[in-house]
Protein backbone atom coordinates (compact mmCIF):
# COMPACT_ATOMS: atom_id res chain seq x y z
CA UNK A 1 0.00 0.00 0.00
CA UNK A 2 3.11 2.28 0.72
CA UNK A 3 4.33 1.50 -2.19
CA UNK A 4 1.50 2.67 -4.08
CA UNK A 5 0.91 5.50 -2.15
CA UNK A 6 4.58 6.56 -3.00
CA UNK A 7 4.04 6.43 -6.57
CA UNK A 8 0.62 8.27 -6.52
CA UNK A 9 2.78 10.83 -5.43
CA UNK A 10 4.69 11.35 -8.40
CA UNK A 11 1.58 12.48 -10.31
CA UNK A 12 0.80 14.81 -7.61
CA UNK A 13 4.19 16.56 -7.32
CA UNK A 14 4.65 16.07 -11.13
CA UNK A 15 1.49 17.99 -11.74
CA UNK A 16 3.02 20.80 -9.63
CA UNK A 17 6.55 20.65 -10.19
CA UNK A 18 6.43 21.33 -14.39
CA UNK A 19 5.81 24.83 -13.51
CA UNK A 20 9.20 25.04 -12.19
CA UNK A 21 11.12 22.26 -14.46
CA UNK A 22 10.82 21.18 -17.86
CA UNK A 23 9.94 17.51 -18.51
CA UNK A 24 13.74 16.82 -19.67
CA UNK A 25 15.37 18.94 -16.30
CA UNK A 26 12.45 17.00 -14.01
CA UNK A 27 13.23 13.60 -15.50
CA UNK A 28 17.10 13.97 -15.57
CA UNK A 29 17.37 15.24 -11.53
CA UNK A 30 14.62 12.70 -10.66
CA UNK A 31 17.18 9.77 -11.69
CA UNK A 32 19.93 11.54 -11.03
CA UNK A 33 19.06 12.27 -7.10
CA UNK A 34 17.75 8.09 -7.00
CA UNK A 35 20.66 6.37 -8.85
CA UNK A 36 22.70 6.28 -5.29
CA UNK A 37 19.96 5.39 -3.69
CA UNK A 38 18.88 2.21 -5.81
CA UNK A 39 22.59 1.12 -5.63
CA UNK A 40 22.36 0.75 -2.04
CA UNK A 41 19.23 -0.71 -2.47
CA UNK A 42 20.22 -3.37 -4.57
CA UNK A 43 22.83 -3.74 -2.77
CA UNK A 44 21.37 -4.28 0.22
CA UNK A 45 18.43 -6.55 -1.25
CA UNK A 46 20.27 -8.73 -3.98
CA UNK A 47 24.14 -8.53 -3.39
CA UNK A 48 24.58 -8.14 -7.43
CA UNK A 49 26.85 -9.49 -9.10
CA UNK A 50 27.93 -6.43 -11.47
CA UNK A 51 29.97 -8.30 -14.12
CA UNK A 52 26.61 -10.15 -15.06
CA UNK A 53 24.21 -7.16 -15.22
CA UNK A 54 26.38 -5.65 -17.44
CA UNK A 55 26.42 -8.45 -19.76
CA UNK A 56 22.76 -7.39 -20.54
CA UNK A 57 24.04 -3.83 -21.33
CA UNK A 58 21.81 -3.82 -24.87
CA UNK A 59 18.89 -5.16 -23.09
CA UNK A 60 19.06 -2.76 -19.90
CA UNK A 61 19.93 0.65 -22.38
CA UNK A 62 16.45 -0.44 -24.22
CA UNK A 63 14.67 -0.42 -21.29
CA UNK A 64 16.39 2.66 -19.75
CA UNK A 65 15.30 4.39 -23.10
CA UNK A 66 11.65 2.95 -22.62
CA UNK A 67 10.94 2.99 -18.94
CA UNK A 68 13.22 5.72 -17.46
CA UNK A 69 13.53 7.82 -20.31
CA UNK A 70 10.67 7.67 -22.90
CA UNK A 71 7.92 6.74 -19.88
CA UNK A 72 9.02 9.50 -17.67
CA UNK A 73 9.23 12.27 -20.44
CA UNK A 74 5.73 11.27 -21.63
CA UNK A 75 4.56 11.24 -18.23
CA UNK A 76 5.78 14.52 -16.99
CA UNK A 77 5.21 16.58 -20.47
CA UNK A 78 1.63 15.11 -20.16
CA UNK A 79 1.13 16.82 -16.73
CA UNK A 80 1.31 20.17 -18.59
CA UNK A 81 -1.97 19.88 -19.91
CA UNK A 82 -3.52 17.00 -18.38
CA UNK A 83 -4.33 16.79 -14.61
CA UNK A 84 -2.76 14.18 -12.07
CA UNK A 85 -6.29 12.43 -11.63
CA UNK A 86 -6.47 11.53 -15.08
CA UNK A 87 -2.84 10.77 -14.91
CA UNK A 88 -3.91 7.61 -12.00
CA UNK A 89 -6.62 6.58 -14.18
CA UNK A 90 -4.69 6.08 -17.57
CA UNK A 91 -2.49 4.46 -16.16
CA UNK A 92 -3.77 1.59 -14.53
CA UNK A 93 -4.63 0.42 -17.39
CA UNK A 94 -1.45 -1.05 -18.08
CA UNK A 95 -2.12 -4.18 -16.66
CA UNK A 96 -4.43 -4.48 -19.88
CA UNK A 97 -2.69 -3.20 -22.27
CA UNK A 98 0.69 -5.58 -21.26
CA UNK A 99 -2.11 -8.46 -21.87
CA UNK A 100 -2.89 -7.57 -24.98
CA UNK A 101 0.73 -7.26 -25.86
CA UNK A 102 1.55 -10.40 -24.50
CA UNK A 103 -1.59 -11.91 -26.54
CA UNK A 104 -0.15 -10.57 -29.72
CA UNK A 105 3.61 -10.61 -29.53
CA UNK A 106 4.10 -13.73 -27.29
CA UNK A 107 1.63 -16.03 -28.19
CA UNK A 108 0.15 -16.04 -24.43
CA UNK A 109 -3.88 -16.98 -23.60
CA UNK A 110 -6.51 -15.10 -22.55
CA UNK A 111 -9.91 -16.18 -21.54
CA UNK A 112 -13.20 -14.55 -22.30
CA UNK A 113 -13.75 -12.98 -18.69
CA UNK A 114 -10.02 -11.50 -19.51
CA UNK A 115 -11.16 -9.84 -22.80
CA UNK A 116 -14.38 -8.16 -21.64
CA UNK A 117 -12.28 -7.07 -18.75
CA UNK A 118 -9.95 -5.36 -21.60
CA UNK A 119 -12.87 -3.86 -23.26
CA UNK A 120 -14.41 -2.39 -20.54
CA UNK A 121 -10.39 -0.77 -19.24
CA UNK A 122 -10.62 0.38 -22.31
CA UNK A 123 -14.26 2.02 -22.33
CA UNK A 124 -13.33 3.70 -19.18
CA UNK A 125 -10.76 5.61 -20.43
CA UNK A 126 -12.57 6.84 -23.03
CA UNK A 127 -14.71 8.22 -21.23
CA UNK A 128 -12.28 10.14 -19.02
CA UNK A 129 -10.04 10.98 -21.89
CA UNK A 130 -13.29 12.68 -23.85
CA UNK A 131 -16.27 12.84 -21.78
CA UNK A 132 -13.87 14.31 -18.75
CA UNK A 133 -12.72 16.98 -20.97
CA UNK A 134 -15.31 18.69 -21.67
CA UNK A 135 -18.18 17.93 -19.47
CA UNK A 136 -21.68 18.38 -20.89
CA UNK A 137 -20.34 20.76 -23.91
CA UNK A 138 -19.00 17.99 -26.07
CA UNK A 139 -16.01 15.66 -26.43
CA UNK A 140 -12.66 17.18 -26.01
CA UNK A 141 -9.04 15.44 -26.01
CA UNK A 142 -6.13 17.48 -24.52
CA UNK A 143 -2.89 16.66 -26.07
CA UNK A 144 -1.78 15.55 -22.44
CA UNK A 145 -4.17 12.89 -22.17
CA UNK A 146 -2.72 11.29 -25.60
CA UNK A 147 0.92 11.74 -24.30
CA UNK A 148 -0.53 10.05 -21.25
CA UNK A 149 -1.76 6.91 -23.26
CA UNK A 150 1.26 7.16 -24.98
CA UNK A 151 2.95 7.02 -21.64
CA UNK A 152 1.08 3.65 -20.88
CA UNK A 153 2.15 2.29 -24.83
CA UNK A 154 5.73 2.56 -23.74
CA UNK A 155 5.50 1.52 -20.63
CA UNK A 156 3.98 -1.78 -22.22
CA UNK A 157 6.71 -2.05 -24.58
CA UNK A 158 9.03 -1.78 -21.48
CA UNK A 159 7.18 -4.68 -19.71
CA UNK A 160 6.89 -6.77 -22.02
CA UNK A 161 11.51 -6.47 -23.39
CA UNK A 162 12.13 -7.27 -19.36
CA UNK A 163 11.18 -11.01 -19.81
CA UNK A 164 14.18 -11.10 -21.18
CA UNK A 165 16.47 -10.26 -19.00
CA UNK A 166 18.11 -12.63 -16.04
CA UNK A 167 18.96 -9.67 -13.91
CA UNK A 168 17.20 -9.32 -10.90
CA UNK A 169 14.88 -6.57 -10.58
CA UNK A 170 16.20 -3.89 -8.42
CA UNK A 171 19.72 -3.80 -9.54
CA UNK A 172 18.42 -4.16 -13.18
CA UNK A 173 16.35 -0.91 -12.28
CA UNK A 174 19.81 0.57 -11.14
CA UNK A 175 21.40 0.04 -13.70
CA UNK A 176 18.67 1.06 -16.14
CA UNK A 177 18.86 4.52 -13.97
CA UNK A 178 22.69 5.04 -14.43
CA UNK A 179 22.37 4.49 -18.52
CA UNK A 180 19.61 7.14 -18.58
CA UNK A 181 21.48 9.37 -17.16
CA UNK A 182 24.01 9.09 -19.06
CA UNK A 183 21.47 9.53 -22.12
CA UNK A 184 20.01 12.46 -20.44
CA UNK A 185 22.97 14.80 -18.82
CA UNK A 186 23.63 15.46 -22.63
CA UNK A 187 20.48 16.29 -22.86
CA UNK A 188 19.71 18.73 -20.33
CA UNK A 189 23.29 20.48 -21.61
CA UNK A 190 21.29 21.11 -24.91
CA UNK A 191 18.21 22.32 -23.53
CA UNK A 192 19.47 24.50 -20.67
CA UNK A 193 19.45 24.60 -16.61
CA UNK A 194 16.18 25.86 -15.11
CA UNK A 195 15.12 28.88 -14.05
CA UNK A 196 15.08 29.73 -10.12
CA UNK A 197 12.99 26.68 -8.71
CA UNK A 198 11.31 27.95 -5.45
CA UNK A 199 11.81 26.40 -2.01
CA UNK A 200 8.41 24.39 -2.81
CA UNK A 201 9.52 23.04 -6.02
CA UNK A 202 13.42 21.67 -4.36
CA UNK A 203 11.16 20.33 -1.71
CA UNK A 204 9.20 18.74 -4.49
CA UNK A 205 11.75 17.22 -6.48
CA UNK A 206 13.23 15.65 -3.15
CA UNK A 207 10.47 14.18 -2.33
CA UNK A 208 10.28 12.33 -6.06
CA UNK A 209 13.89 11.17 -5.76
CA UNK A 210 13.26 9.74 -2.19
CA UNK A 211 10.06 7.85 -2.21
CA UNK A 212 8.52 8.03 -5.77
CA UNK A 213 11.83 6.46 -7.18
CA UNK A 214 13.31 4.83 -4.15
CA UNK A 215 11.37 3.62 -1.75
CA UNK A 216 8.70 2.95 -3.54
CA UNK A 217 10.86 0.49 -5.38
CA UNK A 218 12.36 -1.30 -1.87
CA UNK A 219 9.19 -1.88 -0.31
CA UNK A 220 7.11 -3.09 -3.39
CA UNK A 221 9.92 -5.78 -4.45
CA UNK A 222 9.59 -6.89 -0.57
CA UNK A 223 5.88 -7.14 -0.59
CA UNK A 224 6.51 -9.19 -3.83
CA UNK A 225 8.90 -11.28 -2.23
CA UNK A 226 7.04 -12.12 0.58
CA UNK A 227 3.22 -11.86 -0.83
CA UNK A 228 3.85 -13.41 -3.94
CA UNK A 229 3.21 -12.19 -7.72
CA UNK A 230 -0.85 -12.80 -7.40
CA UNK A 231 -1.49 -11.18 -4.09
CA UNK A 232 0.93 -8.07 -4.31
CA UNK A 233 -0.39 -7.53 -7.92
CA UNK A 234 -4.01 -6.76 -6.83
CA UNK A 235 -2.66 -3.27 -4.87
CA UNK A 236 -1.83 -1.83 -8.22
CA UNK A 237 -5.29 -1.39 -8.51
CA UNK A 238 -4.78 1.56 -5.72
CA UNK A 239 -2.80 3.69 -7.45
CA UNK A 240 -5.54 5.89 -9.02
CA UNK A 241 -7.94 6.04 -5.82
CA UNK A 242 -4.98 7.40 -4.44
CA UNK A 243 -4.28 9.82 -6.47
CA UNK A 244 -7.65 10.90 -6.86
CA UNK A 245 -8.07 11.26 -2.93
CA UNK A 246 -4.73 13.16 -2.64
CA UNK A 247 -6.01 15.04 -5.12
CA UNK A 248 -9.31 16.13 -3.83
CA UNK A 249 -6.93 16.54 -0.34
CA UNK A 250 -4.94 19.21 -1.84
CA UNK A 251 -8.05 20.95 -3.27
CA UNK A 252 -7.75 19.69 -7.11
CA UNK A 253 -11.04 19.68 -9.09
CA UNK A 254 -12.56 15.99 -9.90
CA UNK A 255 -15.16 15.65 -11.92
CA UNK A 256 -17.51 13.03 -12.08
CA UNK A 257 -16.23 11.79 -15.64
CA UNK A 258 -13.19 10.73 -13.69
CA UNK A 259 -14.80 8.65 -10.89
CA UNK A 260 -16.56 7.08 -12.89
CA UNK A 261 -14.44 6.11 -15.74
CA UNK A 262 -11.97 5.35 -13.43
CA UNK A 263 -14.39 2.81 -11.64
CA UNK A 264 -14.58 1.29 -14.92
CA UNK A 265 -11.19 1.40 -15.66
CA UNK A 266 -10.27 -0.65 -12.24
CA UNK A 267 -13.32 -3.28 -12.64
CA UNK A 268 -12.11 -3.85 -16.56
CA UNK A 269 -8.12 -4.19 -15.18
CA UNK A 270 -9.84 -6.91 -12.53
CA UNK A 271 -11.55 -8.92 -14.70
CA UNK A 272 -8.38 -8.44 -17.30
CA UNK A 273 -5.88 -9.78 -14.63
CA UNK A 274 -7.84 -12.20 -11.96
CA UNK A 275 -6.45 -16.06 -12.19
CA UNK A 276 -8.58 -18.23 -13.59
CA UNK A 277 -11.12 -20.18 -11.81
CA UNK A 278 -10.73 -24.14 -12.36
CA UNK A 279 -11.77 -24.83 -14.53
CA UNK A 280 -11.03 -21.77 -16.53
CA UNK A 281 -12.65 -20.12 -19.50
CA UNK A 282 -12.01 -21.60 -22.61
CA UNK A 283 -8.94 -19.60 -23.72
CA UNK A 284 -9.18 -17.38 -26.73
CA UNK A 285 -6.22 -17.78 -28.34
CA UNK A 286 -4.29 -21.21 -27.77
CA UNK A 287 -0.63 -20.70 -28.74
CA UNK A 288 1.29 -19.94 -25.08
CA UNK A 289 1.25 -20.39 -21.73
CA UNK A 290 1.44 -18.53 -18.22
CA UNK A 291 -0.55 -15.96 -16.74
CA UNK A 292 -1.44 -12.83 -18.91
CA UNK A 293 1.48 -9.87 -17.93
CA UNK A 294 4.02 -12.80 -16.13
CA UNK A 295 7.17 -11.71 -16.40
CA UNK A 296 9.30 -14.76 -15.89
CA UNK A 297 12.22 -13.29 -14.38
CA UNK A 298 13.87 -14.80 -11.10
CA UNK A 299 12.50 -14.12 -7.90
CA UNK A 300 13.96 -11.88 -5.31
CA UNK A 301 16.17 -13.16 -2.88
CA UNK A 302 16.31 -10.37 0.44
CA UNK A 303 19.69 -11.10 1.48
CA UNK A 304 20.30 -11.19 5.28
CA UNK A 305 17.18 -9.68 5.99
CA UNK A 306 14.78 -12.47 7.07
CA UNK A 307 12.44 -12.20 4.13
CA UNK A 308 13.25 -15.03 1.63
CA UNK A 309 11.31 -15.16 -1.44
CA UNK A 310 9.27 -17.76 -1.23
CA UNK A 311 9.87 -21.28 -2.69
CA UNK A 312 8.16 -21.89 -6.10
CA UNK A 313 6.93 -18.07 -6.52
CA UNK A 314 8.18 -15.46 -8.83
CA UNK A 315 7.83 -11.99 -7.94
CA UNK A 316 9.04 -11.25 -11.71
CA UNK A 317 6.03 -9.48 -12.83
CA UNK A 318 5.61 -7.04 -9.91
CA UNK A 319 8.80 -6.22 -9.80
CA UNK A 320 9.20 -5.92 -13.81
CA UNK A 321 5.66 -3.45 -13.48
CA UNK A 322 7.33 -1.72 -10.97
CA UNK A 323 10.38 -0.98 -12.51
CA UNK A 324 9.76 2.96 -13.33
CA UNK A 325 5.68 2.98 -12.83
CA UNK A 326 5.49 6.35 -11.64
CA UNK A 327 4.76 6.04 -12.57
CA UNK A 328 3.65 3.57 -12.51
CA UNK A 329 7.03 5.08 -12.42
Amino acid sequence: MLAQLFWATNFIFGARLIDEFTPVELTTYRWLGALPLLLLIAWWLERPNWRAAWGEWKWHLLQAMLGMVGYTLFLYAALETSSSVNAGVISAMSPATITIAAVILLGERVTRLSAVGIALSIVGVLLVVLAGQSGASGLAVSIGDLLLVGSVLVWTAYVIVSRRLRTPPITATAVQVALSVAVLLPLLAITGAPAQPTAQGWFGLIWIIIFPSALAYLLWNIAAATLGPSKTGVFLNLLPVFTTIIAIALGDVVTVWQIVGGVIVLAGVYLATRPPRVPADPPLYADGAGEPAAVHTSPIEIVGHGHPSPAGESAGDDAADARGRDDRP
